[in-house]
């Protein structure tokens, strides 16, 4: 069942040197105050990683805190992105957008002033927290300053942009900071940028009206949704250290698991009684929104993207870190090249989307991908490192293409006055196949056979969640044109 909204029909105009007769240029300044935002959020997953070694010597640190230390981030980030949909669908984007910097930027005072690991994993989880607010309303808002289809692909284009140099130059950056000012530096960056991004956003980001506030708010929705993702991320996390099968992990999984089972049963219940009694709960999820097959797909090819990518990233990491003894900084700069093709891909996928609608280039891109994995299987202990490029680059180009077009694929389907809770759950797609793919691969790097064997099972396991992502895709694309063919 697709959407019957006009208004979310590609339309299939050509793509010109410049701004055709009637369509104005593409304003830059909200652009870019939504993009920092955006960026500090991508940042702030990877650019701890190699401060893990400084913040250990510093505050004595053990392996557990250092794990919810790196990985407590994401976790709680994931845990309350619908909450923060939700808020922001329901009372206004902009001030959510705003709260979310202002959060996201004192928890980062917190971290940078921590003289504790608990210290320190309690302002990591408040960055998790503004993350979570300032993310679906990034999204609602960029889609509400670009209402022009054409305009919305350049300017997701370039918000993904920003995304992908964020996230793949977190390493880089991380090492700079900590080798030239120390570990506190890789917090004390956040607050200048979120500064300016609310300046920018205060004088340029338009304020699309809130939602309609019709209902009560959900709390018991609320406690079981954030309970059940915070269950399964913690399992996740706890996985690599503590094993897949200690009591510990399996606690956790069963928890996560019984509360996400009550979430979908309270938000069905609550969504039938909406229909007959408007003034009732609303639902934190509406489960409706799944009828949407585009929808559907698009949360599916975004876990299948992060699982693969972001789980091979960080095998590729631990590779050339205790495989080829390389330095956190070194193993940043060989990564490199991975983040540089985001300069090229987010544009090309903007184009490409504007032109023929996301799916054909998210099709493309993630079969290219899947080939790109494979090259993974040439890695040993003394490969040359031009060997690895293909797998780098290929991977690179075509993970930035495929988030840029699924950004625009889950704008188009959904409804206006859900544009927050639709790219929550897109984000929650992705941050629990993220999750998933780093304690898989963490846990095949240290199995048996050694870390090349791991290395190789874990780049032919990607390479297949990007096959099956592509045919995902390819099959949506034909459906959705035959669709509008009739």
């Amino acid at each position: 069942m697709t959407s019957t909204d006009p208004s979310f029909s590609p339309a299939r105009t050509p793509v010109a040197a410049g701004p055709p007769p009637g369509r104005p240029a593409l304003a830059l300044p909200p652009l870019i105050a939504l993009s920092l935002g955006h960026f500090l959020v991508m940042l702030d997953v990877t650019v701890v990683n190699v401060a893990v070694p400084s913040v250990q010597d510093a505050l004595g640190a053990g392996p557990s805190a250092m794990q919810w230390i790196v990985d407590g981030y994401s976790a709680f980030f994931a845990g309350l992105l619908l909450l923060g949909g939700g808020l922001g669908d329901r009372f206004g984007h902009r001030g959510l957008f705003l709260v979310g910097l202002g959060v996201f930027a004192a928890a980062s005072v917190g971290c940078g002033a921590a003289f504790s690991a608990p210290v320190l994993i309690v302002a990591r989880l408040a960055q998790g927290a503004g993350a979570a607010l300032l993310v679906p309303a990034s999204f609602a808002l960029v889609r509400a300053a670009y209402p022009d289809r054409v305009q919305r692909a350049r300017a997701v284009g370039y918000w993904g942009l920003v995304s992908a140099v964020a996230f793949g130059g977190g390493p880089v950056a991380g090492g700079l900071l900590v080798a030239g000012f120390g570990w506190r530096a890789v917090f004390w960056v956040n607050v200048p940028v979120a500064a300016v991004a609310a300046l920018l956003t205060v004088r340029h980001v338009p304020d699309p009206g809130r939602g309609v506030r019709t209902g009560r708010m959900d709390p018991a929705g609320l406690v079981l949704g954030v309970t059940g993702l915070l269950g399964v991320a913690g399992a996740l996390n706890e996985a690599g250290t503590a094993g897949w099968l200690s009591p510990k992990v399996l606690a956790l999984f069963a928890g996560g698991a019984v509360s996400l089972a009550a979430f979908a049963v309270v938000e069905l219940r609550l969504e039938r009684g909406a229909a007959l009694r408007p003034e009732g709960r609303r639902p934190l999820l509406p489960l409706s929104l799944f009828r949407e097959v585009r929808l559907t797909t698009t949360n599916l090819v975004g876990l299948l993207l992060s699982f693969g990518y972001y789980g091979l990233l960080f095998a590729a990491a631990l590779y050339f870190q205790q495989e080829r003894h390389l330095s956190p900084l070194s193993t940043g700069f060989a990564l490199l090249p991975s983040v540089c093709m985001g300069f090229l891909a987010a544009p090309l996928s903007s184009r490409l989307t504007a032109r023929g609608g996301p799916y054909p280039p998210m099709a493309g891109a993630l079969l290219l991908g899947s080939a790109g994995f494979l090259g993974w299987l040439a890695a040993g202990p003394g490969t040359p490192y031009p060997v690895l490029l293909f797998a780098l680059m290929a991977t690179g180009l075509a993970t930035p293409v495929t988030v840029v077009a699924a950004t625009v694929a889950v704008m188009e389907a959904s409804p206006a006055d859900k544009a927050g809770v639709a790219s929550a759950v897109f984000n929650v797609s992705r941050q629990v196949g993220s999750a998933v793919g780093v304690a898989l691969f963490g846990t095949l790097l240290g199995a048996t056979g050694g870390m090349t064997a791991g290395l190789h099972t874990s780049a032919v396991i990607a390479s297949v969640a990007f096959l099956a992502a592509s045919v995902l895709a390819a099959i949506t694309g034909r459906r959705a044109a035959a669709g509008r063919g009739r």
